[in-house]
């Protein structure tokens, strides 16, 4: 199968004209095998993924670099300019004075002189120094918004990032970041999926330049959050079948033609194959008014966060009412 040319969308508020590609090979995978995770890259480098997106927490930046550096040796593609690369802050580092050390530090990992994109991962702080993937009630603190961004913002000047943005920041949220950020965010990743279609937050989105990226666009199956209700939907079942297409490849074009970009996971090469081949066919609006249809309920809650000492006191706090 020949290389895919998967779309682009611009990046405001970048160093540059910044373009970003609208699929990326997502890598947050619980005990990864790196050779599993290099040979999965390799493969979609061939098939046209250019964009990789990893954090910290996950765990993958240094499996990725490796995948990364091999694609350079083999050459799979000419240079490193070719390729768009996401990290993201963990709380433990969302601190003031400790976000550039950590995107060094992310940098030192992937074997990489610059990001293409470094988000902040959630819209809280904790304990510094500790950097685990569980965040205990007592190591959970309100984040300095202003202060860290103003190190973000610092960060894209220095040029170790080419652009900065969010994670899972409800609108109110990314409203409360926009009333003092000198470079706005570029980016908002969140949960979406037809069972949740965040559409308060695509519109404010796209109101303010910001670029929307789902994460599991198809309902996290096999994470201890996530559902088979997206993958068993009758609806979207009937959709797949009118257009001789699979349930994972309807679900992604519909995150792409409602206007946002995404993340997928999938180290299968036929699956991987399939998820590029949704840009030469689109849903009609019968299908999408279906979709628009669909009873909504945000899987993800992250009950874990609200505490009665933390920053969160409520769900209700921790996403605005977005639920």
């Amino acid at each position: 199968m020949a290389a895919t040319q998967i779309p682009e969308v611009i990046l405001e508020s970048s160093n540059g004209r910044r373009t970003m590609p609208v699929l990326s090979f997502g890598t947050a995978a619980n005990n990864l095998e790196p050779e599993v995770l290099k040979e999965a890259v390799l493969e979609a480098i061939k098939l046209g993924y250019h964009h990789f997106d990893t954090a910290y927490e996950y765990g993958s930046e240094q499996s990725l670099g490796v995948a990364i550096a091999k694609a350079l040796e083999l050459g799979l593609v000419a240079s490193r300019d070719e390729l768009f690369i996401t990290s993201k802050l963990w709380p433990n580092d969302a601190h003031p004075d400790l976000v550039i050390p950590a995107l060094k530090k992310s940098l030192q990992n992937l074997q990489l002189e610059y990001l293409d994109l470094y988000l902040i991962h959630w819209p809280i702080s904790a304990t510094p120094g500790k950097l685990s993937h569980v965040l205990e009630e007592k190591d959970q603190m309100p984040m300095d918004f202003k202060g860290v961004w103003a190190d973000m913002e610092e960060a894209q000047r220095l040029g170790l990032t080419k652009s900065i943005g969010i994670s899972n920041f409800s609108t109110k949220k990314t409203q409360n970041l926009l009333s003092f950020a000198t470079i706005p965010p570029s980016v908002n990743q969140v949960e979406m999926s037809p069972f949740w279609q965040q559409k308060k937050l695509r519109d404010f989105c796209k109101a303010n330049g910001i670029v929307v990226t789902a994460f599991s666009p198809l309902g996290a199956i096999g994470t201890s959050w996530g559902t088979n209700h997206v993958l068993e939907s009758k609806v979207l079942n009937e959709i797949a079948e009118a257009h001789g297409k699979t349930v994972p490849q309807v679900c992604i074009r519909w995150v792409y033609q409602v206007g946002a970009t995404l993340a997928v996971k999938s180290y299968n090469k036929e699956r991987l194959k399939q998820n590029v081949q949704v840009f030469d066919w689109e849903l009609s609006e019968e299908d999408l008014d279906k979709i628009n249809q669909i009873p909504q309920h945000r899987m993800m809650l992250r009950e874990e966060y609200v505490t009665a000492n933390g920053p969160y006191k409520s769900l209700e706090e921790l996403w605005d009412g977005e639920l």
